[in-house]
């Protein structure tokens, strides 16, 4: 067998990657994500993003909504029935087979339900970044106890093994 040399140990003790807890903390917290990649734990980078991704998506879609059934809605309080923010959320045809208070009523309650919508998507959007926040605490945890069991006692458990 070939024996090892002093400098093979220590280019294998090099390699061997031990995270500082104080610099993936902060990459956490400057860049979501950032002490998840410091750390090597890439599968959490989807659900981090996933979740940013996903707020950001039904928060703009509901405030364009929420803005397009506002102005469809003033326009039909005012009686502006040929108005495009009317017509291009309704069927058409619809205008002519319903009455007006209803269609104003139908308009109202979309808009309510969209700004809802909206609001829900903010506290989402809160809501991940809190968790991204909390992963960060999880960064700190994961560096302190990298290797940990590097340096407990190894032993086969028999109580003569023991002594």
């Amino acid at each position: 067998f070939p024996t090892r040399r002093s400098s093979d140990l220590q280019d294998i003790n090099k390699k061997i990657f031990v995270p500082n807890p104080t610099k993936a903390t902060w990459l956490a917290v400057v860049f979501p994500g950032g002490g998840q990649i410091y750390n090597r734990k890439y599968w959490k980078l989807p659900i981090i993003y996933g979740g940013f991704a996903g707020c950001a998506y039904a928060l703009t879609w509901n405030g364009k909504m929420y803005k397009d059934y506002m102005q469809a809605y003033k326009d039909a309080s005012k009686g502006n029935w040929d108005a495009s923010s009317i017509t291009d959320l309704l069927p058409p045809g619809y205008i002519d087979r319903v009455s007006q208070t209803q269609i104003v009523e139908t308009l109202r309650k979309r808009k309510d339900t969209y700004r809802r919508y909206r609001d829900l998507s903010i506290f989402a959007f809160i809501g991940v970044v809190s968790f991204s926040a909390y992963l960060a605490l999880f960064v700190y945890v994961g560096c302190k106890k990298f290797g940990f069991d590097r340096f407990l006692p190894k032993h086969s458990g028999t109580p003569e093994a023991q002594q």
